[in-house]
């Protein structure tokens, strides 16, 4: 199957080509028709399934006929995509530019970081498509509503994070101020109840789409699983990156000062390496991914949020340094690797007091990661109560406890004092202190 077989425009398909786009993927292939029946949408899609592309097309398909038809609204924003961090919202205006170069459409980023008062000239002046982080849309819109009045397509990308980000207080109010005659897609990696709850809330009888287990969607991504000593991470990491040659890795790290850490353990050990996170501007994020992409850096170190949205082309390894604190982040994290179906292997560094986390990662994958072996950094056991086994054959031990049965005998115990032990008419009252017996009447 080809976007040929699709219903999209030559001018579309012409600028697919020019990207060496041939075949749709999976998701694409069940969305783009879907949605050209104007449905409103809720789809489970991984990272680096093709998702955007899968909304983008028919939405630009859409714009073009009501151009053509003069049903448009002239300086006024057609289609909004809500997405979780300043990243992805580049790179989905930037894809909108591509996929649409050959329509004419506007489109722009609306993030964070940049002066506010020049995104809010470019809005009024008009935008066809807009692509923002729930924040800093409402700082724009809240003194001017109708700068939504007239959006048509709406969608909720990486819906899961923006969740776990606390914006659903936020998405509610921008839902508010968009005309109830629009077509709503919600896409996810996963869809938890509380993501099905806001599609029913936010969504007219959506269609579900939900592709192959998450198991088989990322079937192409070989995965492996090394148990080092939690304080020796730092020390295999490099090792780890040299001994196997690898060219360019991306490297996850669950906090700031964690990734900070990495990085210059990293410098320190002679690697090239820049990192991303939330205490770089966009300038110095913008620069060091740039320096990473261009491959004058051969290591880039990323929290989960700051690297939300990247897409590297070729990028063959991804390295989660720790286990991230929400799992379906595990997913985002290898997601970077193998995309658009290449080929990818994916990394963990697991100690053993992330077993427990590393066990809940493994049944939401649906099997256990591969386990790999270095003898110098692991440690001298493993804890992993799966690969522990009890041996039956020895038989068990009756202990005396509480509700045991508990022996009589006190041979080498001394008995303990009690108040009957303190007076006795008969022999008198014992001085526990000094041992000397008093007598037992009074004079």
């Amino acid at each position: 199957m080809s976007f040929a077989t699709l219903p999209l425009h030559g001018d579309i398909l012409k600028a697919l080509d020019e990207q060496g786009y041939v075949h749709p993927t999976e998701i694409q292939k069940k969305l783009i028709p879907l949605l050209m029946q104007g449905r409103d949408v809720v789809a489970s899609a991984h990272t680096g399934s093709g998702k955007s592309a899968a909304y983008l097309l028919p939405i630009l398909e859409q714009l073009r006929r009501s151009h053509e038809n003069k049903e448009h609204y002239a300086h006024y924003t057609q289609a909004l995509i809500l997405v979780p961090t300043k990243e992805l919202a580049r790179q989905v205006a930037q894809m909108a530019e591509v996929y649409g170069r050959h329509l004419g459409f506007n489109t722009a980023a609306i993030h964070g970081g940049k002066p506010l008062e020049a995104q809010a000239g470019q809005l009024a002046r008009g935008v066809d498509i807009v692509a923002a982080t729930p924040g800093r849309l409402l700082e724009l819109i809240r003194g001017n509503s109708t700068i939504l009045q007239a959006v048509s397509f709406f969608v909720l990308d990486e819906a899961d994070t923006i969740l776990d980000m606390g914006f659903s207080k936020e998405v509610f109010e921008i839902m508010g101020m968009i005309r109830e005659k629009k077509q709503s897609i919600l896409i996810s990696a996963t869809l938890s109840n509380a993501l099905k709850a806001l599609a029913t809330k936010l969504l007219v009888r959506p269609q579900l789409v939900e592709l192959s287990p998450l198991g088989r969607k990322l079937r192409h991504i070989d995965q492996q699983l090394y148990i080092v000593e939690n304080e020796r991470k730092l020390e295999f990491l490099p090792f780890l990156i040299g001994s196997r040659n690898f060219s360019q890795v991306l490297v996850f790290a669950r906090t700031k000062e964690k990734a900070k850490e990495v990085e210059e353990a990293l410098v320190q050990s002679g690697l090239e390496t820049v990192s991303i996170h939330g205490d770089k501007n966009a300038g110095a994020r913008g620069r060091a991914l740039e320096s990473f992409k261009a491959k004058r850096a051969r290591v880039l170190v990323a929290t989960d949020i700051a690297a939300r949205g990247l897409d590297i082309v070729g990028l063959e390894v991804v390295i989660n340094f720790d286990i991230p604190h929400i799992l379906p982040d595990f997913i985002h994290r290898i997601g970077r690797t193998g995309r658009a179906g290449r080929k990818g292997l994916a990394i963990t560094i697991g100690s053993n007091e992330e077993l427990g986390a590393l066990r809940r990662v493994e049944r939401l994958l649906g099997h256990k990661i591969p386990r790999e072996v270095d003898e110098e950094h692991a440690p001298a056991k493993i804890m992993d109560r799966a690969s522990t086994k009890i041996d039956k054959s020895e038989p068990k031990k009756r202990v005396a406890g509480a509700f045991g049965k508990k022996t009589k005998s006190t041979a080498g115990k001394k008995r303990k004092t009690t108040k009957r032990d303190r007076y006795n008419p008969d022999v008198g009252m014992t001085d526990v202190k000094k041992g000397t017996k008093k007598s037992g009447r009074k004079k």
